[in-house]
């Protein structure tokens, strides 16, 4: 007989809220629901109504781990509405402070990761030593977190030559760090018997499920923004695309600890670059946004984020559409949850590193009745209206 095993909207699991409704016959998942948008705030809308340089700090609360990719996409967006080339200054320098992001993220996600399993060693040191990542972006931005370092058409502070080394020093000091974790992972037999198997997600699924990031590349998907689309500085640094095929658990930690390596490697060649560019041209004057719409992809630590920006020539957006990657990876979890036991079901839920404030969807229901007035089809068919009415009043 089945029976249901609520996961959230709160639970000791989850960050944040989000629910999963996992039906078990025994201790096994046979099915899953999963309900999102508990954390619905309307960025979308609220991005209409400010000036295009708020936009950027709006943006970057939509997620406080990843705090710097959502800026990331909207600048990279208007950019390629404006058809602007940056100074190389800007582009090393939002390199670099998107791979110190990435490797804070993997290193949090790492540490829950070890929490999750009971390894609160691993919690603990992989923390330790996620600080030094913080403390070096309060030092180039003055914010831990939300740094306010983005803006249309360049950054809003330089890094100066004097604080080059210490960037660098850091970068020494993480890779054995980083070592000794791949060493832990790689080594422990106890961390195989868990992870190995756990939570698979194949290739054809993750291709059917559109899954980005780490969640993709675990499962032999060869996919990376940076790479294949390139922007800022990545088409003038070398880096590997860490990709593994087994898809479970295991090789989704193992593919974010391969990555830091690379993220260090193109920090350090950004950090070489920046010290040949003259200092202070960190910006292109931007007087007014015309009209016209711009995409931005940025390759987020969790995977590809994207942003639509449309502009009528005023000051403000008139439209502003946001996917983050783990609106697309959360989904997965309707096949890699499923067939596992409950135990494996809550840390495969983790292993996407879901973002639930980044899933934010709403739905339109009676405060009388309860009953929801709009559904899906619905909802999509009034956006698409939208659209439509945006093209014949701006002639495109």
């Amino acid at each position: 007989m089945k029976k249901i095993i609520p996961i959230g909207p709160y639970h000791p699991l989850q960050e944040e809220p989000e629910f999963f409704k996992l039906f078990v016959d025994g201790e096994t998942v046979v099915d899953i629901e999963i309900e999102i948008g508990y954390n619905h705030r309307g960025i979308e809308q609220l991005s209409t109504t400010k000036h295009y340089d708020q936009v950027p700090f709006l943006v970057e609360r939509i997620c406080g781990i990843c705090s710097t990719s959502h800026p990331f996409a909207y600048v990279n967006a208007v950019e390629d509405l404006l058809g602007i080339e940056l100074p190389p200054r800007v582009k090393y320098i939002r390199s670099i402070i998107g791979e110190l992001e990435r490797l804070h993220s993997h290193f949090l996600w790492l540490g829950l990761a070890g929490h999750f399993i009971g390894y609160n060693t691993v919690w603990m040191w992989s923390w330790k030593y996620r600080e030094n990542i913080c403390d070096i972006l309060e030092v180039i931005s003055g914010n831990r977190q939300h740094y306010g370092m983005f803006k249309i058409g360049g950054v809003r502070k330089d890094i100066p030559k004097e604080l080059i080394p210490q960037i660098e020093k850091m970068c020494d000091n993480l890779l054995p760090v980083i070592d000794m974790f791949k060493g832990a992972i790689m080594d422990d037999p106890v961390i195989h018997a868990r992870l190995k198997g756990v939570g698979v997600l194949t290739k054809e699924d993750a291709i059917k499920y559109c899954v980005v990031g780490p969640t993709a590349r675990a499962s032999g998907v060869d996919i990376d923004v940076r790479r294949d689309d390139p922007y800022a500085a990545y088409s003038e640094v070398e880096f590997n695309v860490p990709v593994l095929s087994n898809g479970d658990v295991f090789d989704k930690a193992v593919v974010r600890i391969l990555e830091m390596y690379e993220s260090i490697k193109i920090i350090r060649q950004c950090l070489d670059k920046l010290k040949k560019e003259p200092e202070g041209n960190i910006e292109v004057k931007v007087d007014f946004i015309p009209k016209g719409e711009g995409i931005g992809r940025h390759e987020a630590p969790r995977g590809e984020v994207f942003h639509y920006v449309r502009s009528d020539g005023s000051n403000r957006p008139v439209r502003h559409k946001i996917r983050a990657p783990s609106y697309m990876n959360i989904a997965s979890n309707k096949v890699a949850a499923v067939g596992q036991t409950i135990s494996d079901a809550a840390i495969t839920l983790a292993a996407v590193d879901p973002c639930y404030c980044c899933t934010e969807r709403t739905v339109v229901i009676d405060k009388n009745s309860g009953e929801q007035i709009l559904t899906w089809d619905g909802l999509i068919k009034l956006s698409q209206n939208k659209t439509c009415k945006l093209k014949e009043a701006y002639g495109k």
